[in-house]
């Protein structure tokens, strides 16, 4: 599924209507070069998932906990991972818990994601740079069908 949002708001919309469809469990993973908008995506989900905290990258922390949502929120960034991976963090806690995890930069972790998520490739276009075009991918059925939900009301 491709969308297109004109600006930061637009993004944020769309993930706060992807929020509405995450059960626990549910890894999103957020691909895309610096400033292609993952952050404001996911200070969007946080938004549809209720949580009023100020959503920060976790470049540096490398993983932010917001649990005051209808679903806490595990917000990773594995960037600084690309040496070493994930392996001593403990992902798979987070992965099957009772939350939902946003993770970006996962391609320096492939070893210890799970084998079903959904990965959304956020890409600037044009001259403005908050103009981008979303690209989701579903890898496995539950993730499939949420996408074929998805479709329906975008």
């Amino acid at each position: 599924m491709k969308l297109n949002a004109n600006n930061e708001q637009e993004t944020r919309a769309i993930a706060a209507k992807l929020a509405e469809y995450l059960t626990a469990g549910d890894v999103i993973l957020l691909e895309g070069n610096l400033g292609a908008g993952k952050t404001t995506f996911t200070k969007g989900l946080a938004e549809g998932l209720g949580i009023k905290r100020v959503i920060k990258s976790p470049t540096y922390t490398i993983i932010r906990e917001y649990t005051e949502g209808r679903l806490p929120l595990y917000h990773m960034d594995v960037y600084r991972l690309e040496e070493t991976g994930g392996t001593e963090l403990g992902l798979e806690e987070y992965f099957q818990g009772d939350g939902v995890s946003i993770v970006e930069w996962a391609t320096f972790i492939p070893e210890d994601l799970p084998k079903d998520y959904l990965k959304i490739n956020l890409i600037p276009t044009g001259a403005n740079l908050e103009q981008r075009e979303l690209i989701f991918t579903a890898t496995g059925t539950h993730y499939s069908q949420m996408l074929a939900e998805l479709e329906k009301v975008f």
